[in-house]
């Protein structure tokens, strides 16, 4: 097995996996965001691109090793923005605030009765893109 015990290189390979998977649904989700948005489903197209975003910082955490055996939310988002933006410094100090704030919107649209507009459904894609783009580039090191 090389430098990896035999349950080092099968956790190795879980996190191996939970990159790939995790940082593929991201990309397929940002792509559902895009077709919500191109035919006016603002409220749909909040709610994906804020997926994608959390989908892609699982990819990211995974890259590094990090899983917790319950993650919710919250703890998905602290971590990224605590451990990879600032202790590690991986990624962009601007992504810090991020998926905090495209949940907010992504509330909004599901339990509100305030729809989202054309402006902040395209401010909500733009968002996912940017961490989507961040991150990819960080996984194809």
């Amino acid at each position: 097995m090389g430098k990896f015990s035999r349950s080092q290189a099968t956790c190795f390979e879980l996190f191996v996996l939970m990159k790939t998977e995790f940082f593929s649904k991201a990309k397929a989700t940002l792509n559902a965001a895009q077709l919500c948005f191109d035919n006016g489903f603002y409220d749909s197209c909040a709610n994906r691109a804020y997926y994608a975003a959390l989908q892609a910082a699982v990819a990211a955490l995974a890259d590094r090793g990090l899983k917790r055996a319950k993650a919710d939310h919250k703890q998905i988002q602290a971590d990224f923005s605590e451990k990879l933006i600032k202790r590690q410094k991986i990624y962009p100090a601007g992504l810090k605030s991020y998926l905090m704030d495209m949940q907010g919107l992504r509330n909004q649209a599901d339990y509100t009765f305030e729809n989202i507009s054309r402006k902040l459904a395209f401010q909500q894609l733009v968002k996912a893109r940017e961490m989507i783009s961040a991150i990819g580039k960080e996984l194809e090191k």
